[in-house]
């Protein structure tokens, strides 16, 4: 079953046998035994893909509830949820995890000998369930599911500049002016033509601009900047220590859009285990501290107070 559901969930069978670290002949002679078994096919295939078939996505489901119970036997066997041991699964975005999320890791590696921690970082929203992930930090808007979220603090999206680059070009007051700037997009987060701004009351607007330079990660958007290439627009917690340090200055601070909500979220059903309960109690406070800083970085804008932010109780999404 868990070999079945690492095909559907990567789409061929090498990249399942990766997935699992087994050859691809293994992959292979234990799905036909699967079906052999069923005397059903589970899995079409052609010269292009794989495609479940009818029986396949009803199996498919019933699959990842059962896997999900013998995960849950297994936690209570091992003793799960009467100390705090065990490999713990984390995923976060790239920069904010290796910037935020990686220390507070570590200090919690160091108060805790008997805890693994596999740090997966992307900046794709991963299904915690089907990916066997306990706990993530997700920035955005979160829809209603069955995941419990902890806010943790906000982000914004900033457009900054050098001040060697403003002091050559002038200080952007209003949108309409950033049409005479030059811009350096990330591609990740908008469209080189245009930028999308949103004010308190949620209505869009999209202003164009002349990207001379568009980049593939936020990291090469914030050292063009630095070299003075022109404006960037970023999320506060990738620029947020070149504008303490003052290389970068934060402009059109007032045509912001609203700060979007940082949480920790894990699934909402069952028992917490201790690992995730520890993690979330050492993890928590630190990184409402981290995130107030950053939503002030280079600019007067209001911030959230850390004993507000830590009065708020974990909300069911």
């Amino acid at each position: 079953m868990a070999v079945f559901a690492a095909i559907a969930d990567a789409g061929s069978l090498s990249a399942a046998g990766r997935a699992l670290g087994v050859p691809l002949a293994t992959v292979s002679r234990k799905l036909a035994d699967l079906e052999a078994h069923l005397g059903t096919r589970l899995i079409t295939r052609s010269t292009r893909k794989l495609v479940l078939t009818d029986a396949g996505r009803d199996y498919l489901l019933a699959c990842r509830q059962i896997l999900e119970q013998v995960d849950e036997a297994e936690r209570v066997a091992s003793g799960a949820y009467a100390q705090v041991a065990g490999q713990l699964v984390l995923a976060a975005p790239i920069v904010f995890g290796r910037l935020h999320v990686l220390p507070v890791a570590a200090a919690f590696l160091e108060a805790h000998p008997e805890v693994d921690i596999q740090l997966r970082l992307g900046d794709r929203n991963v299904n915690l369930i089907e990916e066997h992930v306990d706990l993530a930090l997700r920035i955005g808007a979160l829809p209603d599911s069955n995941l419990v979220a902890i806010p943790v603090g906000a982000v914004r999206r900033v457009v900054c500049a050098s001040p060697a680059y403003l002091a050559r070009h002038g200080t952007p007051h209003s949108l309409d002016d950033l049409a005479s700037h030059r811009c350096i997009s990330f591609d990740g987060l908008e469209a080189a033509d245009a930028w999308t701004f949103a004010d308190t009351a949620g209505q869009k607007r999209r202003v164009p601009v002349c990207s001379r330079l568009v980049v593939s990660t936020a990291d090469a958007a914030i050292d063009a900047a630095l070299l003075g290439l022109g404006l960037t627009r970023v999320l506060s917690y990738q620029v947020a220590a070149a504008l303490h340090a003052g290389t970068l200055q934060r402009v059109l601070v007032d045509q912001e859009p609203p700060a979007v909500p940082a949480s920790l979220i894990y699934p909402g059903q069952g028992r917490l285990p201790m690992k995730t309960r520890a993690f979330i109690d050492a993890a928590v406070g630190p990184l409402r501290e981290r995130l107030a800083v950053l939503d002030t970085a280079g600019a007067p804008g209001p911030a959230q107070p850390a004993a507000a932010a830590r009065r708020r109780r974990p909300v069911r999404h």
